[in-house]
């Protein structure tokens, strides 16, 4: 228990600093393109990831053993960076949240095709719950939707298929492979796309993408820190503390309040997603456990994704038990 609740403590934490992140997204959005900002985010971001990527002592080359999986799965991290990273532009962040936290909806049904996981009624059901969730929160015909609600929408989804990949293939590539051919494509993307849309940046600005870099990587951090201490089971749903906080932080900086609308939507989005990850702990529920080992956190290529480095620590830690003293 008292490991559980260490892990649990370190989610919030975590979750904290990434929804300190996403309002440095939304302030910047004010004023530069989607691709700018994650051009300069992946920029700052990867001094600091190469670091420990020197540390990845695992054989082997950069070549990927599943080229068209990890091609996917890089194309679906690009994507997903690009649509979350506009939706925090311009909707409410509470509802932006709402709708991202549809993710694990996605991931049980993709993870039938992908991973061969057997769904069950009461799963099925709670999609169903979770789906009727984020058309709650949409509203359509009641409230005019916009180019940012399409994007949060196909943010979750691609961010699903980037999870749902690497739940396939993690087990196999190395770690660095998973790491770097994100963020590499999305700086090249983004480098190509730069000169149609750049704004000048003054140096208050740069600071404020360097303070972007700075809160994902902490947040990777601890959050590694969560599931080396407390069950998944526990950790998983911690991240839907970020609604609070995107409650608080709309209120403070952005003039934003959640209507009832939303709330009522995120409450059925995560009243589902919760029931999901309880029913995947469960070792008769799920033989993949899909959701619960996606680190939940969406992936948007512009910093660490936590899973891998986890596999590489409990690699690094099994040698280090395996070696004799």
């Amino acid at each position: 228990m008292a490991h559980n609740a260490k892990g649990a403590l370190l989610a919030l934490l975590s979750f904290a600093l990434f929804a300190s992140h996403d309002v440095v997204v939304k302030f910047l959005g004010g004023s530069y393109a989607p691709f700018q900002i994650v051009f300069f985010s992946v920029l700052f971001s990867f001094p600091l990831v190469s670091l420990m990527l020197i540390r990845d002592t695992t054989p082997g080359h950069l070549r990927p053993i599943h080229p068209w999986w990890t091609a996917l799965r890089t194309v679906s991290a690009v994507i997903t960076g690009i649509c979350v990273f506009y939706a925090f532009s311009v909707l409410p962040l509470a509802q932006t949240y709402a709708i991202l936290f549809a993710q694990p909806l996605v991931i049980t049904v993709l993870a039938i095709p992908i991973l061969g996981e057997r769904v069950r009624l009461r799963r099925w059901i709670a999609v169903l719950v979770g789906l009727a969730g984020v058309i709650v929160v949409l509203r359509p015909g009641g409230t005019e939707l916009s180019l940012g609600h399409a994007a949060a929408l196909v943010g979750a989804c691609s961010g699903a298929l980037a999870a749902i990949v690497v739940r396939k293939i993690g087990h196999e590539e190395r770690s660095v492979v998973l790491l770097l051919y994100p963020m590499l494509t999305n700086f090249v993307i983004m480098a190509c796309a730069l000169p149609f849309v750049y704004q000048p940046m003054p140096i208050e600005h740069l600071g404020a993408v360097g303070v972007m870099a700075v809160l994902a990587i902490a947040g990777g951090f601890v959050l590694i820190g969560a599931y080396r201490n407390g069950e998944a089971v526990i950790v998983a749903p911690m991240q839907y503390s970020q609604l609070l906080w995107a409650t608080l932080y709309g209120a403070l900086f952005f003039d934003e309040w959640p209507d009832a609308m939303t709330l009522a939507g995120a409450v059925l989005i995560i009243g589902s997603g919760v029931y999901i990850v309880l029913r995947e702990s469960r070792s008769t529920a799920s033989e993949n456990t899909p959701v619960l080992r996606t680190r939940t956190r969406f992936e948007t290529g512009t910093s660490l994704r936590i899973g891998p480095l986890l596999r590489a620590l409990g690699r690094r830690e099994k040698t280090l038990q395996e070696t004799p003293q």
